[in-house]
Formats: structure tokens, sequence, C-alpha cells
């Protein structure tokens, strides 16, 4: 009875997914091959098609680094299938750094916008773009009105959006609670690594995910590890299907899960 009740509730937020999603059928969802996380998410993935914010908070509100990195892993499965659009105001994205994390730079196009207008507007152009897969933008903020054109534009190709909400010159008085038409929203920063046994020196990078806001699903509390960073390039052909950030474990209550505290024993 109970796998009836949880197959039917699976069908049923596919379905409410979709509606969001404008019932467009090559949108689909990106699995993160995680229980734990794809059962929060309508449809058992990453709905794609849609447009995301990631943010961070203290000094990562200006640096971005842990969010960016982030977004870079989330997004290195689409790159497969076009290109990625990188659309900036401060002019720091290393991509060296992104291909060490696994990113297939030789699909990345960077775009540095004068200003948030600029790079919302250049954001629309590229999702409109055949060929363009994902989109990454800075922004200190999107308001109603500029997600619904954000999510319009997603939904001309079906290509999928991910807004960094990002004070770049450490104004972060925009910043605020405000309605939002994404359709999931982290709050991501870096964790301690952890060395592997027997080795030295420094592990893989973590990331503690809280999502926050998930339209059609449920919110959760997570630790991801880049699954390939030091290590050579990820490839999706050589990984079994294997997404680049690897769920440690399951938080709640900022606590570790059972199993983790475990294995550190």
């Amino acid at each position: 009875m109970s796998d009836f009740r949880g197959t039917a509730l699976a069908a049923l937020r596919a379905e409410i997914a979709a509606l969001e999603t404008g019932g467009r059928a090559d949108s689909g969802f990106l699995p993160f091959g995680a229980a734990a996380v794809d059962e929060l998410l309508p449809g058992g993935g990453l709905p794609l098609g849609r447009w995301h914010e990631v943010t961070g908070a203290g000094l990562e509100t200006e640096t971005g680094a842990a969010p960016a990195a982030f977004t870079a892993l989330l997004t290195a499965p689409l790159a497969l299938r076009g290109e990625t659009v990188w659309v900036f105001r401060r002019d720091d994205l290393f991509a060296p750094g992104l291909a060490g994390l696994g990113f297939p730079a030789e699909k990345l196009i960077q775009v540095c916008a004068r200003d948030e207008a600029e790079a919302l507007s250049v954001m629309e152009d590229a999702l409109s773009t055949v060929g363009v897969s994902a989109v990454i933008g800075e922004a200190e903020d999107v308001d109603l009105t500029a997600g619904r054109r954000l999510q319009l534009a997603c939904e001309k190709h079906g290509a999928t959006a991910f807004v960094l909400r990002r004070s770049p010159f450490g104004n972060a008085a925009r910043r605020g609670s405000v309605g939002s038409t994404s359709a999931t929203r982290w709050r991501v920063a870096s964790a301690p690594s952890e060395i592997p046994p027997g080795e030295f020196g420094l592990g893989a990078p973590r990331f503690e995910a809280v999502l926050e806001r998930c339209r059609g699903g449920r919110t959760g509390h997570f630790l991801f590890e880049a699954a390939a960073a030091f290590g050579g390039a990820f490839s999706l052909e050589n990984s079994h299907g294997a997404h680049p950030l690897r769920l440690v474990a399951d938080l709640g209550d900022r606590q570790l899960a059972p199993a983790q505290s475990a294995q550190a024993a």
C-alpha cells in the first residue's frame, strides 16, 4: 500500500512540475543520483527548462566563491547538451579553476555586463539562443517581472538558468526576501574537506547546501562533495552517469547523518 501511495505521489508531483514548466516534454529533470536529494525534488531531479537561485551568506554575498563552484558542478552535466553562458559584472571568473572542479571549460562562454539590468538582459538573450543548454548569471536581485521574463526565455528552447545572488562590489543593501518565480533556491557555504584514508594534503571540496525553496517539492539540508577534483576532468561518458556533486550526508539541525559520524569515528 505504501509503495502505491509513493508512486502515485511521485506521479502527481511530476504532473504539477510539468504544468509549472509550461508542459515542455524536452525540459525533463536532472537527478543527483542520491535518493535523499532526488525524492525532495519534483520529478525526481532538478527541474530543467526553469531558472534556479543560488546564494551564499556572509562574505560569500560579495565573493560568491562557494556558490559559483557549486553552480558550476550542478551545471556540468548540461554542458554535454550545449554551450553554457556565464554572465557576470565583476570579471573575476577563473575558468581553469572550473576545469579543475570538472566543469568542461571548453563549453563555457563568458560575458561581462556593465550593470545588473544588462546582465539580466544578456541572460534572456542567451536562453533564447539555439545551442545553449544552460545560462549562469550573477545578480543582486531578481524581481517578479524579471523572474517571469527569465522563465519565458527558458521555455523557448528548454534551456536552464541559474542566478547567483551576488553583490560583486560589496553593496548588499539591496538584497532582501522578495517574491520569486524560481523553481528552487539554494543557500551554499563551503565545508571542511576530508582527507582520504592513508593520504595527506587537501581533500575534495565540500559544500553545505540548504534547499530553502522548492516549487512542487520539499526543502532539505545536505553536505555535498565534488566527485571529480584534483584528479582530472569529470566526464559523464566515463562516470556511468554519476553526478559531479556527490552526496556525503543528509544534514538535519546542522548535525551530520549517523552514517558519516560512524565513518569519522
